[in-house]
């Protein structure tokens, strides 16, 4: 893939993130796309970019810190939680407007983040008519968001929706990024 010019990758999980930044080519684009616990921002934030699932206001906040620390702006994706299942991260609707109106106010408090959009994952079932209802959802959700006074900025373009199973009702339904690892490097073992 690297081959053939894909620059963006993404790893679910830190520590194999870690390993294979340092082995593949430095302009590799990497993206975070599993549950990031706040202790483990600091491994990726010198090069990260992009974070995929930032679910808690308290994660943002370590993402800040790191990101500091390194002298960098971190990009960041808000994960709302759109699916039927339990099993799942993310936030709700108001939490994320509580927290964009939070970050909105409090400018320098958080300038080390960029919140680029957001991404949701969908509930695992054979039920299309339930996936496409979710997907229309997160689509909403970040529509409305791109067009409120506090946030319209440019670099807030990013809707992530869309696996492997799932990405063409994904793109159907409006996201301009999605996630197909498996899908072309096939399960992981």
């Amino acid at each position: 893939m690297y081959a053939l010019g894909q620059r963006d990758f993404g790893e679910n999980y830190v520590q194999e993130l870690v390993e294979k930044q340092t082995e593949l080519p430095a302009d590799i684009r990497w993206h975070f796309i599993g549950h990031l616990q706040s202790n483990k921002v600091k491994f990726i934030a010198p090069f990260v970019h992009l974070i995929h699932g930032v679910d808690s206001f308290r994660l943002l906040q370590e993402i800040n810190k790191q990101g500091e620390k390194c002298s960098r702006v971190i990009d960041v994706l808000l994960q709302i939680h759109i699916a039927d299942e339990e099993t799942k991260f993310g936030l709700d609707e108001k939490e994320v407007i509580e927290l964009l109106q939070y970050v909105e106010a409090q400018q320098d408090a958080l300038k080390n983040v960029r919140i680029c959009g957001v991404m949701g994952m969908a509930t695992a079932t054979d039920n299309a008519e339930q996936v496409k209802a979710e997907f229309a959802r997160l689509y909403a959700i970040y529509h409305n968001l791109q067009q409120s006074d506090f946030l319209g900025k440019a670099y807030f373009n990013t809707c992530s929706m869309g696996m492997s199973g799932d990405y063409q009702m994904a793109i159907e339904a409006g996201s301009n990024l999605v996630r197909i690892g498996s899908l072309l490097f096939g399960s992981r073992a």
